[in-house]
């Protein structure tokens, strides 16, 4: 395996890496737009772009982008983020061109036309709807709205539905023209590929790519806050969150590592005293999540309007207890699962160009995997017990909760 960087001349970065041992390629188009460079006017713009540009091109319909990558057996698919856009194609080594020559087209030369516009918006209009009907979705973004609250990274990535019944074509035309530039782009694959080929492919077919200077994102900061909805549902779904760190921070893996011991597998505290010993939730997990100057620590649990009152003070026992000090064998056990999780994403062509075309926006290099290991090898148990005491010491925690009333009336 050979990872290979090159910069266009139009300031388009393409990355690969050459696995002669499989039959595959991936490639992925990352574009630095999500949610968080939205105004709140146009909250949900950069997601209902990405549903837009797999509804026509200059060359193509949507049936014809549909036919021809399932017609040589390979799927195409594309997902929208706070910090990014991302399109990929999964298809045989073969069938390279074809993937970066559809990826091209939708990026390139989309008509965003106005009459599929009208169409896509009812498609998204019951995404949305699909998701305010699943409480443990809506919980994660309420979270977010209160941890970062009145700025754009506090806003959910599908938008408010009036927002979207508002868009016009101007509105995807012109933020496609402001973000989608050659600057802002990275061209990540992963699979069975000459890098000189895929270069000769993407010099050519993202040629017409604008240029320009990026329009950065507007800087976060966490704040803390409170979010408890209620609604007539037999579970509550509780969220916790602190100030967490960005990419760039000495604790990262720290961080990583208090995580996974608290609240990240089957053999977590959180699991093992909430869930195995005590009964009080069927789903309980802690998580750690960055953005490029901010992140957030969250703890979530589903549990019945009878227990939640007993939960909290249980969670809080658990924190308490790990900003002591983890012990050595719950240490170890999740330092392996960092590690495992690391090499495992090596193994599959789509999670290994979704790790190294991250990795080109975030870090504008890739970070080799004998670095990375390094980084998680290098936390000790004095660094763990650091990171669950400055949480602790957070004065700004955030809280949000879905429940019905019984459930909720004691967080107000």
């Amino acid at each position: 395996m050979s990872v290979e960087v090159t910069k266009l001349s139009n300031g388009l970065r393409v990355v690969s890496e050459s696995r002669k041992s499989v039959e595959t390629v991936t490639v992925g188009v990352w574009v630095d737009v999500g949610a968080r460079f939205e105004t709140e006017r146009q909250n949900g713009l950069t997601h209902c772009l990405e549903h837009m540009l797999f509804k026509g091109t200059k060359k193509r319909t949507a049936r014809d982008i549909a036919f021809e990558i399932e017609a040589v057996g390979g799927h195409m698919n594309a997902y929208t983020s706070r910090d990014n856009t991302t399109y990929y194609a999964r298809v045989l080594k073969d069938d390279m061109e074809l993937a970066v020559d559809l990826l091209a087209d939708l990026v390139v030369n989309s008509v965003c036309d106005s009459a599929e516009l009208e169409r896509e918006k009812d498609v998204i209009l019951q995404e949305i709807g699909q998701t305010l009907d699943t409480p443990d979705d809506v919980v994660f973004d309420n979270l977010q709205a209160a941890a970062f609250a009145g700025q754009p990274i506090g806003r959910t990535i599908l938008g408010e539905a009036d927002n979207v019944r508002a868009f016009t074509r101007d509105d995807l035309t012109e933020f496609l023209a402001t973000h989608y530039l050659a600057s802002n782009i990275v061209i990540s694959a992963v699979g069975n590929l000459s890098h000189e080929k895929l270069i000769e492919l993407v010099t050519d077919k993202f040629a017409r790519l604008p240029t320009g200077n990026r329009v950065p994102a507007l800087p976060a900061k966490y704040i803390g806050g409170k979010h408890v909805e209620v609604r007539d549902l037999e579970q509550m779904h509780l969220t916790l969150g602190w100030q967490g760190v960005s990419y760039h921070d000495d604790d990262y893996y720290a961080h990583q590592l208090y995580s996974t011991i608290l609240g990240g597998g089957m053999s977590s505290r959180l699991f093992q005293e909430v869930r195995e010993h005590r009964g009080l939730a069927y789903s309980v997990y802690s998580f750690s999540s960055s953005h490029a100057e901010t992140g957030l620590f969250g703890i979530y649990a589903g549990t019945g309007p009878q227990m939640a009152n007993e939960l909290l003070p249980v969670i809080n026992g658990e924190m308490e207890l790990l900003a002591a000090g983890p012990n050595e064998q719950e240490f170890n056990v999740a330092r392996a699962q960092l590690k495992a999780g690391l090499m495992m994403a090596l193994e599959a062509t789509t999670s290994r160009m979704e790790q190294i075309g991250r990795q080109m926006l975030v870090f504008d290099k890739i970070i080799p995997i004998s670095e990375m290991i390094a980084n998680v090898d290098a936390v000790t148990m004095k660094d763990v017990a650091t990171v669950g005491a400055n949480i602790l010491s957070d004065s700004s925690p955030s809280l949000a909760a879905v429940g019905n009333k019984t459930a909720t009336e004691f967080l107000n």
